[in-house]
């Protein structure tokens, strides 16, 4: 009970915050959905990061390093580090330069300008909502494992399919609830408040964690002998756990993953918020170091877990069904009832700092993509409106997500991979729209029709449906290599088979540069 009681008073706070940010809104659509560009370096950096790490990061990563061991790290966290911030310089700079040009809200918006089309907007709306939900959903399964998990034996005879804990359904549902209120009343200005403050909280709390268990399990004196002693329990017990020798083109293939960012609707709509181009120096060169803190100690933890002892009794003495729950149940048996649940806070907290961003930016494309898109300066003058059409989506949209999470889950590190793989075929397309003149409609168009037939024929023919494994390798690669290249050389191919854009489109976004 004590767990759950500090669960409680952490979400209550996350509410406060919501309310706070509430009372400080100017009242115009811009404040709500943009934060009207008052964000600055530090925020802009808490936010990006929070938002950027999901339960992929702290859960999923802890799951599958309890599977294939530490070398996880070295598929995913090391190239993460480096493409997320490149995808920030390359691609958030010069579309937060566009935004404050023509004053973009949405990536349909500047697509719609760039290719000279409205109707190309009704062809990305719905392949952007359907990439965002599965992201969703692996924040709202993350969400509902990691409350079960430190939950477990909390109700004497309730709940006795749960573990006596609070059941999964239960616990996504409340997170659920919780974010959507404070993104709800708060906005864009909320949830970069609670995306900064819950990014400090599970940057804290995982390093706390991350002592905490290498001192139970390792049983050192010092910090570092503890670390040596997990190390060698695992070195005695699975050695394969420290050993990860995967094929060159498996391990590229992983690099095409974090590329997704450049992508990220959300993280579109971040960009826009900051209140200039100096602000991105700030998580261009700090977000690699922060992905180090995060992602290292849970793929230690994960790869500890499989030979775990605490108290004489093996942690896990048969592997769990979910390994997304690795994480939760170890929190749970190592640190005491309040550490346990301060720890558990700070794992929800970066669960939640990517689901309120997501449900916000949703609710923003779906006003300004579909409800107003026909209605110049409607945004602008009937700011309530588009505030009423946004919650409404946002609502929505969690509705069908949560209603997702109560089927069949699957590894969150194995549905990421195929989400992401979904946004990195996009990547190409902003790629040409920011630096190649010679993009045409008809080429981006044939871009996004070959990335969902490519993507919806590896996922339910190649792997035959739900719950998704990346089995599928061309080439010895993940799905989103053949998710990538496919789409690319489509838009090439077809961009230069088609008529040149028009000159007045080229010269809007690639003005010549005088010389004086």
């Amino acid at each position: 009970m004590t767990q759950l009681a500090i669960i409680c008073g952490y979400l209550v706070l996350l509410l406060g915050l919501g309310g706070a940010a509430s009372r400080l809104s100017r009242g115009t659509s811009r404040d709500y959905l943009l934060a009207s560009h008052s964000i600055g370096p530090v925020l802009l950096l808490m936010s990006l990061f929070g938002t950027t790490m999901t339960a992929f990061a702290l859960v999923g990563s802890t799951g599958k390093a309890f599977q294939l061991g530490i070398g996880v790290y070295g598929l995913m966290a090391s190239s993460s580090g480096i493409v997320h911030s490149l995808c920030f310089f390359l691609i958030g700079v010069k579309l937060w330069r566009l935004g404050q040009q023509h004053g973009y809200t949405t990536q349909v918006e500047y697509f719609r300008d760039r290719l000279g089309s409205h109707s190309f907007g009704y062809l990305l709306f719905p392949v952007l909502v359907g990439l965002v939900i599965p992201y969703l959903l692996i924040g709202v399964l993350g969400s509902g494992a990691v409350i079960n998990g430190v939950t477990r034996g909390t109700f004497e005879t309730a709940f006795a399919d749960h573990a006596h804990g609070v059941p999964a359904w239960l616990g996504s549902l409340a997170i659920c609830l919780v974010v959507l209120t404070y993104v709800f009343t708060g906005g864009m200005r909320g949830t970069a408040w609670a995306n900064t403050f819950q990014t400090a909280v599970f940057m804290v709390l995982g390093v706390v964690t991350f002592v905490v268990i290498a001192k139970e399990i390792g049983g050192g004196e010092s910090f570092l002998e503890s670390l040596q002693g997990a190390t060698a329990n695992v070195l005695k017990s699975h050695p394969e756990k420290l050993e990860m020798h995967p094929p060159a083109a498996f391990y590229f293939s992983f690099l095409l993953i974090p590329l997704s960012a450049g992508m990220f609707p959300h993280l579109f709509q971040h960009w826009l918020t900051a209140r200039s181009a100096a602000a991105f120096k700030l998580p261009v060169i700090v977000h690699p170091l922060f992905i180090l803190i995060v992602w290292l100690p849970c793929v230690m933890v994960g790869a500890w877990a499989t030979s775990a002892v605490v108290g004489g009794e093996p942690v896990f003495p048969t592997p769990p069904e979910d390994v997304n729950k690795v994480l939760p149940i170890l929190v749970a048996r190592v640190a005491g009832p309040v550490l346990s649940g301060l720890l558990s806070a700070g794992i929800l907290a970066a669960v939640m700092s990517s689901l309120d961003s997501q449900f916000l930016c949703l609710g923003t494309m779906f006003t300004n993509d579909i409800v107003l898109a026909r209605h110049d300066g409607t945004s602008d003058q009937d700011g309530k409106r588009v505030v009423k059409y946004a919650r409404f989506f946002i609502v929505a949209i969690v509705a069908v997500t949560y209603l997702l999470s109560l089927g069949k889950p699957a590894e969150i590190f194995d549905l990421a991979l195929w989400c992401f793989g979904g946004f990195s075929g996009l990547v190409p397309l902003v790629l040409a729209a920011l630096y190649w003149r010679r993009l045409t409609l008809a080429g981006a168009a044939a871009s996004v029709v070959a990335m969902v037939v490519t993507w919806l024929a590896l996922f339910f023919v190649g792997m035959g449906g739900y719950p998704p494994v990346p089995g599928y390798k061309f080439m010895g690669m993940l799905p989103a290599a053949t998710i990538v290249a496919v789409p690319a050389i489509v838009l090439v191919m077809v961009s230069l088979a088609t008529k040149p854009p028009p000159e007045a489109t080229v010269a809007k976004f690639f003005p010549k540069k005088t010389t004086s």
